[in-house]
């Protein structure tokens, strides 16, 4: 009876214990509860704050700094070489280029961090107000078997070093790191292209800026002496010096002229804004363009096509990107069937805890485990699927693309040989047209013709000398064109480590003509069939 006294009391002390301590975690999830709603209902009232005028004051000042950030200052009429430099130094879209291909480098030294065994260091602390206790039951008779006890102190520190290694996914790491390469050379294609891209549009708006700086005066010159000779052929009609018809098909001829002139004009007017741009300028900047002879222009005498052809199938960075990319899909065939292996994970660590109640503190662990997601086996057919359905697209890309490279070498070949007949011609029609003026200026000192004529032929002269630059700046458009659609290099290799001044010594020693007449850049590649301008 005593016994069973005694029994009954502890199991009422253990009842109230347990009892107190569910009023307790009741109170706690209270406390809780209270403090989730609180957050969410401030969360709710967070209103949005729009930009302050400060704010975007403080970036575009910013954005104005960086655009003269490291430039460096212009000291001489920029030549086509130092332009380039410029180009490729300055201009944001290749700074965009180059900080994506610099990303894919970052990108592969963080891959091959992945093909190494993980090493964690743990530390914490647990503490609590009071003792973790807990009692235990019959399951036969619902009795308490023992009093309440605990085996955990109030406060805790524990600390681990652990070693773990997937020893089957590193072959799967193995791959994705590889692909990681093939990623970085392919941002290194892309750089590349829009170099090449960036140097068609360069020589453009370069020749475009040289006949600007050197036509301007001229053609607005023009354009007054077209006035004059507008105003003296209206003063004949009117006084009737003169049959109506002769003046009047004088002035409609002045006035074509007078159309192609303002035509020029607008073209002109915005070349150096243009070139300004390319070079990483701010607008507004003020600078001079180099005037290089009128017979630098590039020596075409024959083009081989099919020299051309096999250069721009090599090295234009379209059709490599599509060979790295068919090289990504092939690993990642291989990557697949790797995912079919089951994962062995192997761990290896030191642990400690400052529980007085544990019998060892410090300890070693070690552990292996295996698993194997057999549902990845129903998804291996879709993948390869996948992965050959990819394989045909990048074939067919590989084909089309082929298919315009061809047509973009004969197309340029075909723009380059008729810029030079067009620039043959203009010259041609120059010295005659000098000729004319020479000749009808002798007629007029001796009275055999009329000021009109003379000033006609002299509109015509100039005209002559504006169609001139303009064919010649035509000629190195179209160069340029062929020399992007065959993939020429167009940085040399050490052209990011050099000095502005070094880079464009570089580029004129890649690029200026040999005694052969072929360019620096095919000394090194035997394909270059491309003869360079000066």
């Amino acid at each position: 009876m005593v016994q069973r006294e005694q029994a009954s009391c502890q199991s009422d002390a253990y009842v109230d214990v347990r009892a107190a301590g569910e009023m307790r975690g009741i109170i706690v999830y209270r406390v809780w509860c209270g403090a989730a709603v609180l957050l969410t209902v401030t969360g709710c009232m967070v209103t949005p704050s729009p930009v302050t005028k400060e704010e975007i004051q403080g970036r575009v000042s910013q954005d104005l700094r960086a655009l003269l950030h490291e430039q460096e200052p212009i000291e001489k009429p920029i030549d086509f070489y130092e332009a380039t430099a410029r180009a490729l130094r300055y201009n944001l879209d290749a700074k965009v280029k180059a900080m994506q291909s610099a990303l894919a480098h970052q990108q592969l030294n963080v891959a091959h961090y992945s093909l190494l065994p993980q090493v964690a260091v743990n530390a914490g602390f647990d503490g609590r107000n009071n003792f973790a206790g807990g009692g235990a039951q019959s399951l036969v008779d619902g009795r308490p078997i023992l009093e309440p006890f605990t085996s955990m102190d109030k406060n805790v520190f524990s600390g681990n070093l652990s070693l773990s290694w997937d020893v089957l996914d590193f072959g799967l790491s193995y791959i994705r790191a590889k692909q990681a390469g093939d990623n970085m050379l392919i941002a290194e294609e892309e750089r590349r292209r829009i170099a090449v891209r960036l140097l068609q549009d360069v020589r453009n708006a370069y020749w475009r800026a040289v006949s600007a700086e050197r036509l301007l005066p001229q053609v607005q010159q023009l354009d007054r002496m077209i006035d004059k000779a507008l105003s003296q052929s209206q003063s004949i009609v009117e006084r009737k010096l003169q049959a109506p018809l002769t003046p009047l098909n004088y002035r409609r001829d002045m006035l074509n002229i007078q159309r192609e002139v303002h035509k020029l004009l607008r073209e002109l007017s915005t070349a150096k804004i243009q070139l300004a741009s390319l070079m990483g300028l701010p607008p507004g900047v003020s600078f001079e363009v180099h005037q290089p002879s009128r017979q630098g222009a590039p020596v075409l005498d024959t083009l081989d096509a099919d020299g051309l052809e096999q250069q721009a199938l090599l090295f234009r960075p379209e059709l490599r990107t599509i060979d790295y990319q068919k090289r990504i899909n092939a690993k990642e065939a291989k990557a697949t069937l790797l995912e079919l292996f089951p994962s062995m994970k192997l761990q290896f660590g030191g642990y400690y805890n400052s529980n007085s109640f544990f019998l060892y503190q410090n300890w070693l662990n070690y552990a292996a485990q295996v698993s194997w997601n057999m549902m990845g086996v129903f998804r291996v057919p879709a993948k390869y699927k996948a992965i050959e359905a990819q394989r045909a697209v990048l074939d067919a890309q590989s084909l089309a693309l082929t298919m315009t490279v061809l047509t973009e070498v004969h197309v340029g070949a075909a723009q380059l040989m008729l810029a030079k007949d067009e620039l043959g011609n203009a010259r041609t029609y120059q010295e005659t047209q000098q000729a004319i003026v020479e000749h009808t200026h002798s007629l007029w000192i001796t009275n055999n013709t009329s000021e009109l004529v003379l000033l006609r032929e002299q509109v015509n002269q100039i005209l002559a000398e504006v169609r001139l630059d303009v064919a010649q700046a035509g000629v190195e458009t179209a160069y340029a064109t062929l020399r992007s659609a065959v993939g020429e290099e167009a940085v040399p290799p050490s052209g990011p480590e050099q000095t502005l001044s070094g880079l464009a010594d570089s580029l004129r020693q890649l690029w200026e003509p040999t005694p052969g007449g072929v360019s620096g850049s095919s000394r090194e590649r035997q394909n270059d069939a491309i003869p360079v301008a000066q």
